[in-house]
């Protein structure tokens, strides 16, 4: 046999076959898969907002964001603004009731959303956000006191009465701007706080420097600041701010932190005198009132159970710093051991004590009349 295909041994090298072919399916694989579909349209997305059945996993996830908004006090992000089954914001159908975002303003522009303002729960705002003051009584009653507000929201359909057509008109004297938005608009900018069709937005309040404000009492004649330690309603505030300002205050200062600032409510309350009389923020109340003392300022702290007696207070003439404490527990353990004595104000009858603006108001009473005398 020619060759040596019979040669014992031998290496045998099979011949490669052909590639089996694709049947010109290959080109279908460089197509691309499509745009990628919004959450509200994919079954197994959390956001999703169709009307079919949803997938387990993705009903635990809508589930799971619910539950994370309502402690966080925001609306779920689930859906889409617009869509039947959205559940952006609460309206007025209850808890969880869903409502739809609606163009607001004149010629259907749109209205920016202002701050929730949820009861009893901590706002996920940013702390130099406007806020929204609601309410009819409280509305007429803040732009009397000329609150600085920056527009005045009224729903559509809204039944006009006295305070409405007042509200209106002050504000359109002030130059206030009218944005006229549906009543589900307002109920998602309020959080579901009853609002009865009308609210106004307070810009953040611009604070005073508390070194300003102690080197400017300083050169008051009669110096005399009121410090508050932890007092966390705003109408408290608001309250002690027209009191010190009634009574020849140069200023409060409050702490940063779990305790009350200037908002729409302390504006109102205090009936206008926010705007003149000084408010600063404190990082650390104890060395704020030490830094005080340094400068020759006398530190004098209410308390029920204080050794002083408020018509004995010599100390009133002088420069002078009253700390008011907290509604609930009084002053601070560290602040009531700065202070240089604590006073206490007589009662006729046993009552356990004053409400924090009272005892206030009732303190710089006696200080200006001791100071007149």
């Amino acid at each position: 046999m020619p060759g040596n295909s019979q040669r014992r041994n031998i290496r045998q090298i099979s011949k490669k076959s052909a590639a089996k072919g694709t049947g010109g399916k290959n080109k279908d694989t460089l197509k691309g898969r499509g745009k990628t579909l919004p959450a509200d349209e994919r079954p197994w997305h959390k956001g999703y907002s169709g009307t079919e059945k949803l997938p387990s996993k993705t009903a635990w996830k809508q589930d799971k964001e619910r539950k994370a908004a309502a402690v966080e006090g925001r609306a779920p992000k689930i859906g889409k603004p617009g869509s039947k089954d959205t559940t952006w914001g609460r309206g007025s159908g209850g808890k969880g009731a869903p409502t739809r975002r609606t163009p607001a303003g004149r010629g259907g522009a749109p209205v920016r959303s202002g701050p929730r303002v949820a009861p009893g729960r901590k706002s996920q705002t940013p702390k130099d956000a406007p806020e929204l003051l609601v309410g009819r009584n409280p509305v007429v009653e803040a732009l009397r006191a000329h609150v600085p507000a920056t527009a005045l929201y009224v729903a559509q359909g809204l039944d006009i009465d006295e305070r409405v057509t007042e509200a209106v008109r002050t504000a359109a004297d002030r130059g206030i701007p009218l944005l006229e938005i549906s009543r589900a608009e307002l109920d998602r900018l309020t959080g579901g706080v009853l609002h009865q069709g009308i609210g106004i937005q307070v810009p953040p309040f611009a604070y005073e420097s508390f070194d300003d404000m102690l080197a400017a009492s300083i050169e008051h004649p009669e110096p005399l600041l009121v410090a508050l330690d932890g007092v966390t309603d705003p109408r408290n505030l608001g309250a002690v701010i027209r009191s010190a300002a009634a009574f020849g205050a140069q200023g409060i200062f409050v702490p940063e932190r779990r305790a009350a600032g200037i908002t729409a409510t302390a504006w109102r309350t205090s009936a206008g005198a926010a705007a003149r009389l000084p408010v600063a923020q404190v990082t650390n109340m104890t060395r704020s009132l030490k830094q005080a003392q340094a400068e020759g300022f006398v530190v004098v702290g209410l308390d029920a159970d204080g050794e002083t007696d408020l018509y004995q207070l010599e100390a009133a003439v002088g420069p002078l710093i009253v700390v008011v404490g907290s509604e609930g527990r009084g002053l601070g353990r560290l602040v009531g051991q700065t202070c240089d004595m604590r006073v206490s104000i007589p009662m006729v009858s046993e009552v356990e004590s004053l409400n924090a603006s009272v005892a206030a108001a009732v303190t710089l009473a006696e200080v200006a009349r001791r100071r007149a005398a």
